[in-house]
């Protein structure tokens, strides 16, 4: 089995004094969502006219998740370590003032890269046995003054840029050709002055005061309007063109290091797997108990059914004939035409009598077990979107096993789980087709139209207006309007093709899922029922069960993704097993579930069963709705996109 991919396969190397270009591409917090192009900054380094600067091309998933990569001036030679580098000065007025200390409060960190490798903070743990990352570097930090209690923020405008790296394997390294292993950045707040005329400070390494964020206030005009006050508070707000200059330096110091391979770099900024290996196989242990006791008793039931059926009805398909000589007889019962009948006609009443004395509950349902549905051309949309879903989640969930998406190729999860999603429109079309056939429908394109707009429509739709908010924001993770152009495009001029194709082939060429037993032309009358089955209660009771088989690994994906210093989820064998258990625990339920709404002489199972399926969807909600509010450290409405 495989727990995790190998991150990395596209191996790049450098020999002495080659150039290793450095990326800058945005900031970010774990207390809000809303993350900010670095480059467009107004207090960032502005660039020099050394280098030409460029965006990068970037990807579906790139754009997706907020990425804006952009090529710096830091001048980074493969060998060459620099002690001090003047990088530029920025002329900050008030309100980018005022800008900075607001991301400086919400704890934003910096992301540039190197080599495809994100600029990592170091740790160590408290045993000192081992090192690991965390993806970005502080953009500043905040203090108090010891007099007055009030805050200050300062902001990091030195860089210290350590490059690990270690011979590389084969006749390439014995050319001389290195590969990068590590990049680690140091920041460090630096106060403007005492520096030398190349604009770095006299000593770096030394200690310094740190680089204040504030602009002293202005207080002129309210001095004006109130003369006689003894107190007159900091007018920061005033526009008087008033500005702050910020020096920007950089050194760089490459390391030898052969404790790493190439192909092992990312380990270090994923967690320790021998520690979490522990949840996961709890949680594997866990998935598998509530399955097999499920699939005990689906097996209990399926045995108790299919010998019930054939001792009670010979070839498995209730006779109509039986069933009505079984009234018959009942209404004529004490006669004496009957009681003169000879002892070999007698005993094939008994027969017949005993074959009917099992009749009850589900068995009563044969002729109505399988009347379509009410708003089957609803249903019918729904069930192709969900295995629209599937066939994505396991295309997604095979590639990462196998390494072919992991961390190195930023935004690849999210860019392939795009194109599997459109390509997948095929299956949501053929089985959306073939189940309304099934179902009697006739307008087969009306129901193409529903398949291909309903969910992806309805998904596009809360996008957009999450966008607008995200937008209002001027952040980063705002999709351009040129990606929601062709997201649409995507949707409109691909996906729905592929759906009209895969529904014209379920409809016209596939033939419709035949049922063992004929559906009589009136229904059945349904008897009262019990409370368990007609009460949306009982519904969400029954996906628990789901749930349960989940929510471990789901709160190592949380801690994972929102908590831990990584970022990363990487063990996707383990997911993938407990994904597969999570299948079978969910049909197993539902078996279950549609036997009790059956024996209870329901036959209106169709929308039933389908909300059992999902009913875990809702304790799901209700577990990220709990992990939000009492785990996570994310503040205000709007910062939360």
């Amino acid at each position: 089995m495989i727990l995790s991919g190998t991150p990395g396969y596209s191996i790049k190397t450098y020999h002495d004094d080659d150039v290793i270009p450095l990326l800058v591409n945005k900031i970010f917090s774990d207390n809000t969502q809303l993350q900010y192009a670095y480059s467009e900054l107004p207090f960032v380094a502005p660039p020099s006219g050394h280098a030409r600067h460029h965006s990068i091309s970037l990807n579906l998933g790139e754009v997706l998740r907020g990425d804006r990569i952009m090529t710096s001036d830091f001048q980074i030679r493969m060998g060459q370590d620099v002690e001090c580098q003047y990088l530029g000065k920025k002329q900050v007025d008030r309100k980018g003032v005022k800008w900075a200390q607001q991301l400086i409060q919400d704890g934003y960190v910096v992301e540039w890269i190197l080599d495809n490798l994100p600029g990592a903070t170091s740790f160590v743990t408290v045993d000192r046995r081992r090192k690991y990352y965390a993806a970005g570097f502080k953009l500043g930090f905040k203090d108090f003054l010891p007099a007055t209690g009030q805050p200050r923020y300062f902001l990091n405008n030195h860089f210290t840029l350590v490059v690990r790296w270690r011979k590389a394997t084969g006749s390439a390294g014995n050319g001389g050709a290195k590969v990068v292993i590590g990049f680690e950045v140091y920041p460090k707040s630096i106060e403007s002055k005492n520096r030398l005329d190349t604009g770095c400070p006299k000593e770096v390494s030394g200690d310094h005061s740190g680089f204040d964020m504030y602009i002293a206030a202005n207080n002129s005009a309210l001095a004006a309007k109130y003369p006689d006050s003894s107190y007159l508070p900091e007018d920061q707000d005033v526009d008087d063109g008033a500005s702050l200059t910020v020096p920007y330096t950089y050194s760089v110091y490459f390391r030898e290091d052969d404790s790493v391979d190439w192909s092992n770099r990312w380990d270090l900024y994923l967690n320790n797997p021998d520690k979490s290996s522990v949840t996961h196989w709890l949680a594997i242990l866990n998935s598998l108990i509530i399955s097999g006791i499920l699939g005990a008793v689906v097996i209990v039931i399926w045995s108790r059914t299919v010998q019930g059926d054939l001792k009670g009805r010979g070839d498995g398909v209730m006779d109509d004939v039986k069933l009505s000589k079984f009234r018959k007889s009942r209404k004529e019962k004490g006669s004496g035409l009957l009681e003169k009948v000879g002892d070999l006609e007698n005993e094939g009443d008994i027969s017949d009598e005993d074959g009917t004395d099992d009749i009850s509950g589900w068995k009563l349902l044969h002729g109505d077990v399988f009347r379509p549905p009410s708003y089957g051309g609803l249903l019918a949309p729904l069930i192709g979107s969900g295995m629209q879903l599937l066939f994505m989640t396991t295309g997604l969930l095979i590639l990462s096993c196998l390494g072919i998406l992991n961390p190195s190729f930023r935004g690849g999860f999210v860019s392939v789980g795009m194109g599997l999603f459109i390509f997948a429109g095929v299956f949501s079309g053929y089985f959306s087709g073939r189940v309304y056939k099934t179902f009697g429908g006739q307008n087969w394109k009306k129901n193409t139209l529903m398949t291909a707009t309903l969910f992806p429509g309805l998904t596009f739709s809360l996008v957009f207006i999450l966008n607008l908010f995200v937008w209002a924001q001027a952040s980063s993770t705002a999709m351009p309007f040129g990606t929601l152009i062709g997201l649409a495009a995507l949707w409109l001029l691909i996906q729905v093709p592929l759906v009209y194709v895969g529904s014209w082939y379920g409809y016209a060429k596939a033939a419709a899922w035949e049922h063992p037993t004929k559906t009589n032309s009136i229904p059945r009358q349904i008897p009262v029922q019990p409370w368990y089955t007609k009460d949306v209660f009982g519904i969400l009771l029954a996906g628990l069960i789901p749930f349960a088989v989940l929510f471990i690994e789901l709160l190592f994906v949380f801690e994972s993704i929102w908590q831990d210093k990584s970022g990363y989820y990487y063990v996707f064998g383990f997911l993938s097993v407990v994904s597969g258990i999570l299948v079978v625990t969910v049909s197993e339920v539902t078996i279950i579930a549609t036997y009790i709404l059956l024996c209870c002489e329901n036959y209106l199972w169709w929308w039933h069963s389908f909300f059992i399926g999902g009913s875990s969807a809702f304790w799901i909600f209700l577990y990220c709705a709990w992990y939000y509010f009492t785990r996570l450290h994310i503040q205000g409405a709007i910062k939360v996109d």
